[in-house]
């Protein structure tokens, strides 16, 4: 029986650079497995194949998440490969107790279950206990999944396999680097020379007659992590920024207010910036960010920083009712102690170009707000791949919200400024003179 197994779920064939994910899990025992591949490689096909052989094996369930659950049900539900095969006829009839192509679910007769899932909805994944799991296209998936996830696989010695394209210095990036550093993980990065699964002259055709940028084609095909964000807004602004030591550690400064921009979800993220302006200067000096929760766990969240506030800064179409309360949220606030400073309601191209002048006066700590800076850094255009032009307004996705956020902080500053006293300037400058060495520049000059 087990061999017959065996050639049943073989009817796939990897290709030679594909089944080393395979044998990387199966074979070698790997927990955590990388695959950094490029577009068109076959890394979906691979994988779900490697999940419905793990099914069969032993009784046990996987989730297959991708960023959305619409893209779930478009790449593996109800797509069908070059060879014309539907994908889910890789799954052996015979061992399948049933299908709910409602939800996404193959209940196998030993027990198994493999489900596809999107990262937009991963709290419904609470109280689930799976044995793997596989992050597709990771990169642009909310990264919360795997945090969530991590704890449940480390106890049950499960396994996780990680697919995607670079999409710039965003959290891939950074597993990218924790993983190659890493006995404990495998990591494959491979490019079209090592895959050739596409000819160079067909890359260098499209290159030719414009249907992909270079920095696409870098991204897409070479799997670049550092040409890959085209038509960022901040991310030389950024760079700069890192030149001039503008990013690094700023504490609280206990003698100025600190002020909260926040982009308030109701569906999705809902992001907070605090902030201290003093003089010239803006320090961001802390940030937090989670998603579906009621405007009074965010007030817990500024009552339990314990600093001394200013303004709190919220988007200007705040006033909408709360679901179900029948007042608005800025009232919701009000009765929770937060007096909202509305933002003004100007465009987004205006609000960009806000942020872009202010970051020149910004200086952003490096541990509390790394996710503000990797957002900023990722903040970018939307690209329409038919018409290979930029559209007019950004990309919404995971870094839309700190983004969004900053906006507001730009073009809020005005309504921030209380006015330096002659005694705040003589405490800045005794505190520059006689050794504070957090500081940024601007406090030190002439002294």
């Amino acid at each position: 029986m087990k061999k017959e197994v065996e050639i049943e779920v073989n009817k796939f064939k990897p290709r030679f650079y594909q089944s080393p994910l395979w044998d990387a899990i199966e074979n070698k025992g790997f927990k955590r497995v990388l695959a950094i591949m490029p577009r068109r490689a076959g890394k979906d096909v691979t994988a779900f194949n490697l999940c419905i052989r793990e099914c069969i094996r032993k009784p046990m369930v996987i989730f297959y998440i991708f960023p959305t659950y619409g893209q779930g049900r478009k790449v593996i539900w109800d797509n069908i490969t070059n060879s014309g095969i539907r994908i889910l006829d890789y799954i052996p009839s015979d061992l399948v107790e049933n299908i709910n192509s409602t939800e996404m679910k193959i209940r196998f007769k030993n027990g198994s279950l493999l489900q596809i899932v999107g990262s937009d909805n991963y709290d419904t994944l609470m109280g689930t206990n799976p044995k793997g799991v596989v992050f597709s296209e990771y990169s642009l998936q909310d990264e919360r999944v795997y945090t969530y996830i991590r704890p449940i696989l480390t106890a049950n010695c499960g396994w996780a396999l990680f697919l995607s394209t670079p999409r710039g210095h965003n959290h891939l990036w950074t597993l990218y680097n924790i993983a190659i550093n890493s006995p404990q993980w495998c990591v494959f990065k491979l490019t079209v020379e090592d895959t050739q699964h596409i000819s160079l002259e067909e890359i260098e055709q499209e290159r030719a007659d414009g249907t992909m940028s270079e920095d696409l084609i870098q991204q897409e095909y070479y799997t670049s992590f550092s040409l890959g964000i085209e038509g960022a807004y901040y991310t030389k602004y950024i760079d700069r920024m890192k030149l001039n030591h503008q990013i690094g550690q700023m504490p609280y400064e206990i003698g100025f207010k600190v002020h909260v921009a926040m982009d308030i979800g109701v569906r999705d993220s809902t992001t907070l910036i605090f902030f201290q302006v003093i003089g010239q200067t803006i320090r961001i000096i802390d940030c937090y960010e989670n998603s579906k929760q009621g405007l009074e766990h965010y007030v817990n969240v500024i009552n339990q920083r314990g600093y001394i506030y200013g303004k709190f800064i919220a988007p200007h179409d705040l006033r909408v009712q709360e679901f179900g309360s029948g007042i608005t949220r800025i009232e919701k606030a009000r009765q929770l102690g937060i007096n909202f400073t509305i933002a003004d309601n100007i465009s987004i191209e205006d609000g960009i170009e806000a942020v872009r002048t202010v970051l020149g006066k910004v200086w952003i700590d490096e541990i509390k707000c790394a996710p503000l800076i990797k957002a900023l850094e990722n903040y970018r255009q939307e690209y329409d791949i038919k018409k290979r032009i930029y559209k007019s307004h950004p990309l919404h996705d995971w870094s839309s919200h700190w983004a969004d956020a900053m906006r507001y902080l730009a073009i809020s500053l005005p309504k921030t400024r209380d006015g330096m006293t002659e005694e705040d300037m003589k405490s800045m400058a005794h505190a520059a003179r006689y050794g504070e060495p957090n500081l940024p520049d601007f406090f030190r000059n002439g002294f």
